[in-house]
Formats: structure tokens, C-alpha cells, sequence
């Protein structure tokens, strides 16, 4: 079901999303179901980059070669990310956000060590060796192919190839700059005469410096990079070989993010073509705006965006995200962890909408919030019905419902509002815990509304004609998350591992540094439903070749561990990350153990862990999915009701679209 309308210019918009369904393709089951799991919607003019696998499917054919391959994925990079100041997450060694799909779909922007990270990741998903390398005043990656080396510039968007069509490795970059720096003394390290010599005869003198630089494809005619941020004469710098560079390093990353969108009754996600000027590092502070906060795609620094398949406005996007809990029809219980000595009015025709069930048992209403894209801000309203000497209290956690803390009470009927920001920025998800007390106590009206940001870039784009929509939702599952910083002093800015209450033996708090023998780390994990895989793993040092870790996973409470991989050394940094499918069947309790052994160092800068579950009120709903955008200034809109857990239709605009947004929610 689908209709296409003409808005008024003031059409207000808000909102946000879950999904869930049964097997794809099947007429929707007519009984209710409480979340839906996986609502995607694509366009056939963006890629599909919402996971590592949809990634993959979207830009790495079968029968390419293993050059080509890593062509495709740096190809990919430079169109989802531009090189800005980075957001600070704080979840690695040096708190920028190495993790790839977050990277194309959260922000959009990042800087050196995060592109190094980037291509290490794809490279190492793929099957290859990969390692990053720092230089003087830049960062970059090598993957390995054909019994060699080669460097892929994400970043500034280059790499370079030689006479024999073969791409440089990070040592013949350096071999041919120094070679040309040594018959041409005096322009080492100096800026000034360096950029003379690019501006020369015309901005061609550049074409004079090292055949290797002169011979790559990706300086434009006067010798800038596609950003035109930095040219000849920054390269000459980044390759001379000075401060002991180049010098192997890894830039840790992250892996098993995945955009999970999922919709509750009551529940809708806004996601929108501009932003408010809102952006991590602005609400939460600790690092610098992005430039391309205020930059147009398709001029200045974004100019080269368009020649790789941008059809934003802008890069960084707002999102809203709203849960109106539907409380008075009983729906919210499919929505909820947990429901416990509650009744709705629906059910007893008592009130409040929802209320204590028995007065001598306090009742309990536990709810998670988990978004597919970073929180900026967060608003708690609720509307308190009091009965005699009861009380409504609010508890607030962000490491999987482990701890609690209080944040909210009502000791008098009325409305509440709690300031979520400080307690939510920087998460993805977190869990509100509503304790009822007395007779006649309990809730009227609760809402909960969240500033997201997201990148415009990966948003299903219109363009001007017909446009193929694609919609699926499924499989039916959540994921419980454990991430945090390994640095102690980040405790209180973002949650640290340490919150997740695991057991060290033989094992230091800071970056988890094996300071004894036996060592051993130990996360306990829980799910809502049956678990059906475990992703998991980090960014280790093994310096020594009898340095190690064995990541191992228990599922009989400890009693027994299975070794399912080892981070060997010697090396000074790497990432590894493992999926464990052969869960038994009813499992909703795990151990993730990495077990240390030690001769130099041996140490884990960063760790996550992913348990994918069953959404016990999983299933299929229909979804409604409104494009809102403008044509010559016309404000016009598309609302598509999807009756299926798979479908497709198609979108028509007359003229270039202006886009707006994409709201999702459940009929």
C-alpha cells in the first residue's frame, strides 16, 4: 500500500523504529507481536553498507582478484568517509572510532588512524594480511597481495602505482622520495620551498620530483589530492623518512556493529537528509567539530564526493527517535524486558493506564533502548498516577542491566521529566527500570525522545526518475553488546570494561595487561532470548612469539571452555574476531574468556563482544516507511505500507530531489 502526496511546507516531522518477521516472503502472522527485528530500506542508487556481509555483497564480486578486491574496498572508504576531525567514542586505544560500519553509516567523516584501521579491517575480512604503518605527521595502511606489499590511502585518497602497474608498499614510497630529497638538498622537512617547487612553471613543477609521485593518478593537474587539503609538498613531508618513520603500528578497530534497526508499537525512527548542528564531540565534548559540519557535498573539500556516488547535501545527518509506549492497550509487553505484577487497563479496566496488579508486591516495568545510531540527547517524560503512601522510582543502566542507578521518582500524581543527555551520549543502548508501589499507583503516559546522529551518506537516496525501493525486515534478533574503554580514566565519559563486571586473574585493570600467570579475563554475557552466536574479539599485543591469547567461550557456567581461536604473537598490535555458531539450543548465558600467556607483553587495548539472540516477542507487523523531500521547492511525500516482510516498489520524481527525511514505524 502506497500513496504519494504534495505537503504543506510546514509539515512538522519526528520519529523512530524496530523491526521484526517471520520467514521472509510469508503473509504476516495476524496475532500481535511486540518488536520486529532488521527493518532495512535501500535505494538502488546507495550501497548497502549496514554490515560487514552487506558490505561485502555490495562491492566485492567472487571473481575478482585479490588487487581488485582491495581496489574495490578502498574505492568503497573514500565514498562513505571523509578525512575530518574524528569522533571521540572512546572505546579504543586512542578513543577515535576505528569500527568500519559505524565509520559509513554513524558519522561519515574520521581521520588518518581511523582510515589505517579501516582498510586493516577490510583487508583482514577479506583474508588478507594487513598492517598500518605511522609516517611523519600521517598514518597509512599496507595490505598484502602477490608475495607483496601495498599502501591504499583512504585517507587522502591515493596510492601509487609503478612502472610495472604494481601499487607501492609504504618502503618504496619512502625509498623513492629520500632518494629524490638526497640529490636535492635543502627541501627536506621544509614546507615553504616544497609547496614553491609544486607552484612552479605554472603548479606544474611538482612533475618534476619523484617519478613515483609524478606518475600517480590521483593528484589533480596542479598536484592537490581530491580534498585539495593536501598536496606534493605534504606527501614529500610524510615520506622523507624523519623521526625514525616509517614505523609499523596498528590502529586498532572494532568489529560486529551492524545497523539492527528495531521497531515497537509506538515506536518510530526520523532519520534526516540535514542535521541540527548537533555532533558527538560538541554535546559530549573532548574533541573537535568536523569541518564537514558546515560543507556542501559537491563543493570545497567535498567536491571529489560527487565523482564517487555521493548524492547527500551534506555529511553529517540528525536523527529523532521516539518510543510513545503504548500502555493502556497491553502492547507494551511485547516491547518490554521486563512486565512484572502489572496490569494495563485494557485487561482489568482499572486504572492507570498501567498500574500495580497487587498492592502488597511492588511491580516492575523494565524497558531497553537500543538504536543503531549514537545518542546525542535523551528526554524521559511520564505522567505518575500516586496511590496512598506508593511512589514511582526510575533506575537508569548502561552496562546490560548489571547495575542500576536511581534517577527519577514521583511521590505525587503528575507529570515527570529527566534529563537523559549525560547519562546516554555516546551509548547505543541503555535500559530504564520503573519500580510501582501502593495501590493504585502506576503510569499514564511515558514517552522517550532521543537526538541521534547518522551519516546523510549511506541513507537511501532519490534521485531525480524512478527510484527501486527495497524493503526487508528479519532475521528476528537482538544483540546484547559489551564495549567499553579499557582505560580506567574514561570511566564516568564512557562505560569502561571494568562496568561489565568481569573476573581478571593475573590481569591489570588499564588495557588489560598481563602482569601474572595463570591470566585470564572472563565475561559473563546474558540475553533476553535463546542465543544464537557470539562475535567477539579485539585489539591485542603479543609482542614475543610465545605471547598469546586463547579466546575461549563456555556455555556450561565455567565448568568447561572451548579454545575457539588464538591471537599469537609476535606483533606488536592486531585485531582478531571471531564468530561462534555452535550455540546449544536454550543458551541465554555465556563466558568469553581470553586466556594470556606471557614472555614480553601481552595486552588487550580494546574488546567487544556480541551475543545475537531470538527477540522473544519477535515476528512480523507491516512497517510504514515516509520519504519526505522537495521538488522546485514543493514539499511532497511517499508513505509505502510494507505488508510483507519483503518487498519492493518504486519511487518517481519529476525533478532532482531536495531530500528530507525517512521516517520508519510500525502500523
Amino acid at each position: 500500500m502506497r500513496y504519494l502526496a504534495v505537503l504543506p511546507a510546514t509539515m512538522a516531522i519526528g520519529a523512530w523504529v524496530l523491526a521484526a518477521g517471520p520467514a521472509r516472503g510469508e503473509a504476516p502472522p495476524a496475532q500481535a507481536v511486540g518488536v520486529v527485528s532488521h527493518v532495512k530500506v535501500l535505494s538502488d542508487k546507495v550501497p548497502d553498507v549496514s554490515s560487514m556481509e552487506a558490505w561485502k555483497k555490495s562491492f566485492i564480486k567472487p571473481d575478482l582478484t585479490d588487487e581488485q578486491k582491495m581496489i574495490a574496498a578502498f574505492k568503497s572508504r573514500v565514498a562513505f568517509v571523509y578525512q575530518d576531525a574524528p569522533p571521540r567514542e572512546l572505546l579504543t586505544g586512542d578513543g577515535c572510532t576505528h569500527d568500519l560500519i559505524k565509520q559509513y553509516n554513524v558519522y561519515g567523516y574520521g581521520m588518518c588512524c581511523c582510515a589505517s584501521a579501516n582498510i586493516e579491517a577490510m583487508a583482514r575480512y577479506l583474508g588478507l594480511e594487513a598492517r598500518g604503518f605511522g609516517i611523519a605527521l600521517h598514518s597509512v595502511p599496507e595490505v598484502r597481495w602477490d608475495g607483496g606489499w601495498h599502501m591504499l590511502d583512504a585517507s587522502l585518497i591515493n596510492y601509487f602505482p609503478k612502472s610495472d602497474g604494481r601499487i607501492a608498499g609504504v618502503e618504496e614510497i619512502v625509498g623513492a622520495v629520500q632518494e629524490w630529497l638526497d640529490k636535492n638538498p635543502g627541501y627536506k622537512g621544509n614546507d615553504a620551498k616544497l609547496r614553491q617547487f609544486q607552484q612552479a612553471d605554472g603548479w606544474s613543477g611538482w612533475k618534476k620530483g619523484p617519478e613515483l609521485l609524478a606518475a600517480c593518478p590521483f593528484y589533480d593537474p596542479t598536484g592537490w589530492w581530491p580534498a585539495r587539503t593536501h598536496g606534493w609538498y605534504s606527501t614529500m613531508q610524510e615520506y622523507d623518512g624523519r623521526d625514525k618513520t616509517p614505523f609499523i603500528y596498528e590502529y586498532g578497530y572494532s568489529q560486529g556493529y551492524e545497523v539492527n534497526v528495531q521497531l515497537r508499537r509506538g515506536e518510530r525512527l526520523t532519520r534526516n537528509w540535514f542535521h541540527k548542528g548537533l555532533h558527538l564531540n560538541g554535546v559530549a565534548g573532548g574533541g573537535d567539530a568536523p569541518g564537514c559540519l558546515k560543507e556542501k557535498v559537491g563543493q570545497g573539500p567535498l567536491a571529489y564526493a560527487v565523482k564517487y556516488g555521493d548524492l547527500a547535501r551534506e555529511r553529517v545527518g540528525s536523527g529523532v527517535l521516539e518510543y510513545d509506549v503504548p500502555l493502556a492497550d497491553g502492547l507494551w509487553r511485547g516491547g518490554a524486558l521486563k512486565a512484572e505484577n502489572l496490569a494495563a487497563k485494557s485487561e482489568d479496566g482499572q486504572g492507570p493506564a498501567v498500574h500495580v496488579k497487587d498492592a502488597a508486591q511492588p511491580g516492575l516495568l523494565e524497558i531497553r533502548m537500543a538504536t543503531p545510531y549514537v545518542y546525542l540527547t535523551g528526554q524521559l517524560t511520564f505522567t505518575a498516577a500516586v496511590g496512598q503512601g506508593g511512589k514511582v522510582r526510575v533506575f537508569f543502566s548502561d552496562n546490560n542491566g548489571l547495575d542500576w542507578k536511581e534517577i527519577g521518582a514521583a511521590e505525587a500524581p503528575g507529570q515527570e521529566k529527566v534529563d537523559l543527555q549525560k547519562l546516554v551520549v555516546r551509548r547505543y543502548d541503555y535500559r530504564l527500570r520503573f519500580v510501582l508501589s501502593g495501590k493504585g499507583t502506576g503510569l499514564d503516559a511515558l514517552k522517550l525522545v532521543h537526538d541521534l546522529q547518522l551519516s546523510q551518506r549511506a541513507l537511501p537516496t532519490l534521485v531525480r526518475g524512478s527510484n527501486r525501493i527495497t524493503f526487508s525486515a528479519g532475521p528476528q534478533e537482538g544483540t546484547v553488546v559489551i564495549e567499553g574503554a579499557s582505560q580506567p580514566e574514561y570511566k564516568g565519559k564512557q562505560v569502561v570494561l571494568a562496568d561489565f563486571h568481569p573476573t581478571l586473574a593475573g590481569v591489570e585493570e588499564q588495557f588489560l595487561r598481563v602482569a601474572g600467570q595463570p591470566a585470564e579475563v572472563t565475561f559473563p554475557i546474558a540475553t533476553p532470548g535463546d542465543m544464537t552466536r557470539l562475535v567477539f574479539g579485539g585489539h591485542f599485543r603479543a609482542r614475543d612469539k610465545a605471547d598469546k591469547w586463547d579466546l575461549q567461550v563456555s556455555f556450561d557456567g565455567g565448568k568447561t571452555f572451548k579454545t575457539v581461536d588464538t591471537c599469537a604473537g609476535p606483533t606488536q598490535g592486531a585485531c582478531k574476531f571471531v564468530t561462534v555458531s555452535d550455540v546449544p539450543a536454550g543458551t541465554r548465558q555465556a563466558l568469553v574468556r581470553w586466556s594470556g600467556t606471557q614472555r614480553n607483553t601481552t595486552c588487550l587495548f580494546s574488546v567487544r563482544i556480541g551475543a545475537d539472540y531470538k527477540e522473544p516477542a519477535g515476528g512480523w507487523r507491516p512497517v510504514k516507511i515516509t520519504y519526505v523531500w522537495e521538488e522546485a521547492g514543493i514539499a511532497k511525500k511517499d508513505v509505502h505500507t510494507a505488508a510483507r516482510p519483503e518487498e519492493t516498489y518504486t519511487i518517481a520524481c519529476e525533478t532532482t530531489p531536495e531530500m528530507k527525511s525517512l521516517i520508519l514505524e510500525l502500523e
